[in-house]
This record gives C-alpha cells, sequence and structure tokens, in this order.
C-alpha cells in the first residue's frame, strides 16, 4: 500500500461503536477547516474522561446531608409514641422538617448509582491488584475508625441503641459481618455489604479488561441475574445478584459510558430499564421499610437525580471546578459512616436543651467537623501506609519462587 493510501485511509472518518472504531458514511457537505466534526465530538468525549467531576462531589455530599436529616427527622422510628431519640414523635416536633426528611434515605440510592460511575471511572485502564488496593485504602481507614468511634459513643451515652458483644464488635471490623449474620455497629453499614458484592463482580470485569462492550455485557448479565433472583429462590443467586441494589449500580455503569463514549441508544436502553427496575424497588422500600414517604414523591427525586447525572455525563457541568467540592466529597464517606448511632445517641441526651431544628443542625454540622478531622488525620496517613504495605506484598508474592 502506497504512502497516499495510507494518508487517504487515515483520514476516513470513523466512529466508536462498542468500543471499536469502524468507518463512518462519506460526509455530504464539506466541513470547517481543521477536523470532522465527528472527530472533534470524539475528541471532545476523551478530553472529559480524564477530567476530575466536581459536579459529583457535590452531589455526594448532598446524599450524605439527605441519609443525615432523614435519620434524625424523617425516619418512621423517630416518629413513634415513646421513641427512644425524641421521646415523642418527630412529625409533631418539627412538621415541615419530618415532611421533607421523610424522603432523605433516596440518598442512599443516589450514592449506590454514584459508585457505580466513579468505580468504573477509577478502575479504567488499572489492574485487579490496582483495584484491590484503592478499594481497601478508600473503605476501611475511615471504617475502622467509625466502629471504634460509634462503638466508644454508644458506651458513653446509652439507653437508644443496644450495645453488641465484644465479639461482634470486632467481627465488625473485618465489614462482612453481615455474610456472618452478625448485627452491625452501626446500622447504616448495611450498604457496605451491598457495595462489597458489586466490587466482588466487578472485579471480574476489571481482571479480563475494561472495555466498552465488556461493561455492557456486564450490565445486562447482572441485570437479568437481578431480575430472575426474587423468583429463583436461590439463595446464593440472591446473595450475588443483590436484586434490592443492582439497578442502580448497573445506572452508574452505564452513566459513565456515556462519559468515556458518548451516548447511544443502547445505553440510553440500559439507563431506562435501570429507572424502571429502581421505581420498583423503591417503592418495596416504601411499602417493607420506610413506611413515611410517598412513591411519586421518592420517583420524582430520583428522576430528577439521575437526569443531574446525565447533564454531569454528557458534559453539561464541565465548567463546574470549585475546589471546595473536592472537600465537600472527601467529607461524604466519613459523614455517613459516623452519624447515626452516634448522632442519635447525642439527640437524646440534648434534645430539651435547645430548639430540635437548631440541634439537628449543630449535630450535623458537628459531624461534618468531625468527618473532616478524618479524612485529615486519618484516613490520608493510613492510605499512604496502608497503599505502601500492599505494594511491597503484592511485589513479594509475584517475585515468589514457591
Amino acid at each position: 500500500m502506497s504512502m497516499q493510501d495510507a494518508e487517504s485511509r487515515r483520514s476516513i472518518p470513523r466512529r466508536v461503536v462498542g468500543g471499536l472504531q469502524q468507518p463512518l458514511p462519506p460526509l455530504a457537505a464539506p466541513v470547517p477547516p481543521g477536523q470532522p466534526a465527528h472527530a472533534a465530538r470524539r475528541s471532545a468525549v476523551r478530553d472529559r474522561a480524564g477530567r476530575r467531576l466536581y459536579a459529583i462531589d457535590g452531589i455526594r455530599l448532598l446524599a450524605a446531608l439527605m441519609v443525615a436529616v432523614h435519620h434524625y427527622a424523617g425516619t418512621n422510628r423517630v416518629d413513634q409514641p415513646g421513641n427512644r431519640v425524641w421521646d415523642r414523635p418527630v412529625s409533631d416536633i418539627m412538621p415541615t422538617v419530618f415532611r421533607f426528611a421523610s424522603y432523605g434515605w433516596i440518598g442512599v440510592e443516589i450514592f449506590f448509582v454514584i459508585s457505580g460511575f466513579v468505580i468504573c471511572m477509577s478502575c479504567w485502564g488499572r489492574t485487579p491488584r490496582q483495584f484491590f488496593t484503592s478499594r481497601v485504602i478508600r473503605l476501611y481507614p475511615a471504617y475502622w475508625f467509625a466502629v471504634v468511634f460509634t462503638t466508644v459513643v454508644l458506651v458513653a451515652l446509652p439507653g437508644v441503641w443496644d450495645r453488641l458483644r465484644t465479639r461482634d464488635v470486632l467481627l465488625n471490623f473485618t465489614m462482612l459481618q453481615s455474610g456472618s449474620g452478625v448485627m452491625n455497629v452501626d446500622g447504616v453499614y448495611w450498604t457496605l455489604w451491598s457495595e462489597l458484592r458489586f466490587y466482588l463482580l466487578f472485579l471480574v470485569v476489571v481482571w479480563s479488561g475494561l472495555t466498552y462492550r465488556k461493561v455492557v455485557v456486564f450490565c445486562c448479565v447482572w441485570g437479568a441475574a437481578a431480575m430472575l433472583a426474587p423468583i429463583s429462590k436461590l439463595p446464593l443467586l440472591e446473595l450475588v445478584a443483590n436484586p434490592e441494589g443492582a439497578w442502580y449500580f448497573i445506572a452508574g455503569l452505564s452513566l459513565y459510558l456515556m462519559h468515556r463514549f458518548g451516548q447511544d441508544l443502547l445505553l440510553w436502553g440500559i439507563l431506562a430499564m435501570a429507572w424502571l427496575m429502581g421505581q420498583r424497588e423503591l417503592g418495596l422500600r416504601i411499602d417493607e421499610v420506610e413506611h413515611v414517604s410517598g412513591w411519586r414523591g421518592s420517583v420524582l427525586i430520583f428522576t430528577v437525580f439521575l437526569l443531574a447525572m446525565v447533564a454531569i455525563a454528557l458534559g453539561a457541568t464541565d465548567r463546574v471546578r470549585w475546589k471546595w467540592l473536592v472537600t465537600a466529597g472527601a467529607l461524604t464517606y466519613p459523614l455517613y459512616l459516623t452519624h447515626y448511632a452516634a448522632g442519635t445517641a447525642v439527640i437524646n441526651r440534648l434534645r430539651d436543651t435547645m430548639d430540635a431544628r437548631l440541634l439537628v443542625v449543630s449535630v450535623i454540622a458537628a459531624f461534618m467537623l468531625l468527618s473532616w478531622l478524618v479524612h485529615r488525620f486519618v484516613e490520608r496517613p493510613a492510605a499512604r501506609l496502608l497503599k505502601r504495605g500492599l505494594d511491597t506484598s503484592f511485589a513479594r508474592l509475584r517475585n515468589a519462587s514457591g
């Protein structure tokens, strides 16, 4: 093939389909000087894929605050007469706050969608070893602190939550207590069990090498398993498929593929299926767990959030680059882990000392400060030590002769 032929082939417009480049039909009219329009769009998508998405950090903090307000002033538990937190229904104490706080539990579903997006983004081009190391240093330092902190607070301020046996508290340090049928030190840890199962499943895709096609297939296979699990009556399939959370993670994965490769009908179809299955799960959670909010309002909030994530994925928020959002995102995980059991125990002791609304705001502000301290003085140093130790361990394992 001559140099002229090679140059001609390189100039043929191409598009990304299934992670592969394929020729496009000839353009009907000349394009402006420079690169073709479709190539410019492809280049813009690639550029977006490498940028930090500050807007996601902001949404993560918003979701954490929604959950915190819900736990303090919007659950069915705190709206019962004689409850251990407020002693009387919170809807009688602050009815307007309760009306809005009763929907705050949707922050958990928002976390799951963001997790699918962020995990896919952070794992692209990484090895399974790097994926494992990143998850350990991200999850465990703040979690270990939270287990100790919450246990100490519940010992110092008894009366709201029953204390676990020492052996059960110790098992909580593994983050695997749900798999052993052991109670969580703090009830919010149930989401970590769902996250861990997602990581284990996605590790298979990371091990095989992430591509557009493999992630799409993973979404479809996992979604099919999640649909079949409830009627299969197979406990192992239900455990692995995680039907309660699967479709939220799948939504996040499809959104990241839109962000990295651009939108197409298949990805919109996966996202639409995730929304349809997700709205059903929202209804089931209201009926079986929450009992305080309506289906229509819950679906509306979830839909607005998904549309915001679509806007982020397609680049509508690329100009949002406020540095404080990075700190806001860093506070989210420690805030989520520490706020519930310890915070309600504190409210129990201070409920008669100030206005209830001021007390909720003050407790949340205190836990945000604690979260910053945990991030600065626990997560950062521990992450460096863990990474160094794990890198050394994996290097030794790789070089071991027998």
